[in-house]
């Protein structure tokens, strides 16, 4: 007999919050004398972007590391807006929230994210999603990044459940992966709709 989850875990960005790193890009590409593409993947998929989403490095330090790298003509202050708007609300977005919201009248209900100080601060003080879940769990006070196994674990000990207790959905194929490799009841996010359905599926009443 298959046991019905007791617990609940999103990920936050692209299902929760959308996101477009190519923003910033344009944005920082009229400011430095590299190309978007080049700054696109200094920025956002580098050594040091790693370091500040598991919160290994400060703020001030990755800004530091991203100026010399791109040869930045801003300061600080300039930069921090423009790393951070880059999220923004869907009709999608609410629908996952909401499902969340009535999900947590009867389920241990947690967000997981791979994400640094600066963009979470951001998104709790733009986005009104944060009350949907009773847990929180963030790659930087964690000091991890999912697809490591610490992270999930972290969030099952936050949750008070074990692996086969708990169900979590993500954008992204490889972290689906590694949570069931753990034994969690994983399902790669693509819709709401779909989600209700994988919820259901896995025991879920919603």
């Amino acid at each position: 007999m298959i046991l019905a989850p007791k617990a609940v875990i999103f990920d936050l960005g692209n299902v929760l919050v959308d996101f477009d790193h190519r923003i910033a890009s344009r944005k920082v590409a009229k400011l430095s004398d590299r190309s978007e593409e080049e700054i696109y993947n200094l920025i956002f998929d580098s050594p040091s972007t790693e370091l500040f989403e598991e919160g290994k490095i400060s703020s001030e330090v990755f800004f530091k590391e991203v100026k010399k790298a791109l040869n930045l003509r801003l300061n600080y202050e300039e930069f921090v807006p423009i790393w951070n708007e880059i999220f923004f609300f869907s009709e999608k977005n609410l629908e996952v929230c909401n499902i969340a919201r009535l999900l947590k009248q009867s389920y241990r209900v947690a967000l997981l994210s791979n994400i640094n100080i600066l963009h979470f601060e951001y998104v709790k003080e733009t986005f009104p999603i944060l009350d949907a879940f009773h847990d929180i769990i963030t790659s930087f006070e964690v000091g991890a990044r999912k697809p490591k196994k610490e992270i999930y674990q972290k969030t099952l000990e936050a949750l008070g459940v074990f692996a086969p207790d708990a169900f979590y959905t993500d954008d992204r194929k490889e972290l689906i992966d590694s949570a069931k490799d753990l034994g969690i009841k994983a399902h790669v996010f693509t819709s709401a709709a779909q989600l209700k359905i994988d919820l259901r599926s896995a025991g879920v009443t919603i």
